[in-house]
């Protein structure tokens, strides 16, 4: 048997399953212009992906399945997922996923670069990206297109809750399906992977809470599919169970 605390780097059902991935360093300047910055590591924002093309999550966004092949694909890796019941909530506190947006969640993109977590996602999916004054980490306003809902954001950080970052497999969610028997290292990975966060609307991510694909879909109906591909490919990348229901919600999303 696998040690639980393994995490599948490689990941051999998403690599199948998925294409490459085009690397890139290119980085947003201070001016919220692309300039390369090697030492801070993060993409430049740019149009969505297709979760399909993206299996690490550093590139921005989350692009709508709607080709068929693509969707044939998706239904493979969902289906792959194994299925167990939700346990007992207790015990569960986020202080067990490390402290917030930490930098130091070694093992995972965009570790170790100088920049918290928050940020590198916000820079990873926000258009006209301004940053703090003598900074090329703190983000203060942005333009989103939020796949959720399909809106787009005006953000600015005096509002700071009107974007929030939502964790697709919710931290509660999977230490109710594995993640309270994990080595803490392993839970700060998934609460840092920027595979597992995406910037939206706050509203639909407090709406979301710790819900499951069973119980809570993205208002935006077109970008489901892809909501259920990333939620697969998060639970597979960190051999985690879903729950029935939340398989068969997911398989729906994408034609099955």
């Amino acid at each position: 048997m696998r040690p639980r605390s393994r995490i599948r780097t490689a990941g051999a059902v998403v690599a199948a399953l998925t294409l490459a991935l085009v690397t890139g360093c290119e980085n947003l300047g201070n001016d919220g212009t692309s300039s390369s910055d090697s030492d801070t590591g993060a993409p430049a924002a740019g149009h969505a992906v297709s979760p399909l093309r993206n299996p690490d999550g550093t590139k921005p966004g989350l692009a709508p399945v709607t080709d068929d092949a693509d969707r044939a694909t998706a239904r493979k890796l969902i289906e792959s997922l194994r299925t167990k019941g939700r346990g007992p909530k207790t015990g569960y506190d986020r202080d067990e996923f490390g402290y917030a947006w930490m930098d130091t969640a070694d093992g995972v993109p965009l570790a170790r670069n100088g920049c918290d977590t928050r940020n590198d996602v916000l820079r990873r999916d926000g258009e006209d990206v301004r940053f703090r004054s003598g900074s090329n980490c703190v983000v203060i306003a942005l333009t989103l297109h939020d796949p959720y809902t399909g809106t787009t954001i005006e953000w600015r950080k005096q509002e700071a809750s009107e974007v929030q970052i939502d964790h697709v497999v919710p931290l509660s969610y999977s230490w109710q399906l594995g993640s309270s028997r994990w080595p803490e290292s392993k839970r700060r990975q998934l609460a840092n992977d920027p595979l597992n966060l995406i910037p939206v609307q706050g509203r639909a991510n407090s709406a979301k809470s710790d819900s499951g694909p069973a119980t809570w879909l993205p208002p935006s109906k077109g970008v489901r599919c892809a909501y259920a591909v990333r939620f697969a490919q998060v639970a597979d990348k960190y051999e985690l169970a879903v729950t029935a229901p939340d398989r068969e919600a997911m398989l729906r999303q994408c034609g099955g």
